[in-house]
């Protein structure tokens, strides 16, 4: 599945399916919580933060390409992330676009 950011591809013709998404809510534990907080104190990267929100596009990605492959897309075009905080610690990830076929 080929996923690009622009709303063409190079070189090929496209017909539009329609828009596909993925998206996912991932949390950490209280106790890991409780941790990257003290990390706020003295500053840096909350690695389990990004680990976190690493994971969580990564399958938000792979939802949104399996929602594509079950219309019968050959490729995603103008891929797009967001997040939003659920809750204290909780995020959400959604990755969307516009699954189309080569002609």
């Amino acid at each position: 599945m080929i996923l690009v950011n622009t709303d063409y591809i190079t070189g090929k013709n496209l017909e539009t399916i329609g828009l596909v998404q993925g998206s996912t809510i991932q949390s950490k534990n209280v106790g890991r919580d409780i941790t990257q907080g003290f990390k706020t104190l003295v500053g840096g990267e909350l690695k389990a933060y990004t680990d976190m929100m690493n994971e969580a596009r990564r399958l938000a990605t792979q939802r949104m390409i399996e929602d594509a492959q079950a219309q019968g897309a050959d490729a995603i075009v103008n891929v797009r992330y967001t997040s939003a905080s659920v809750m204290q610690g909780a995020a959400e990830v959604l990755a969307y676009g516009t699954a189309v076929r080569f002609l």
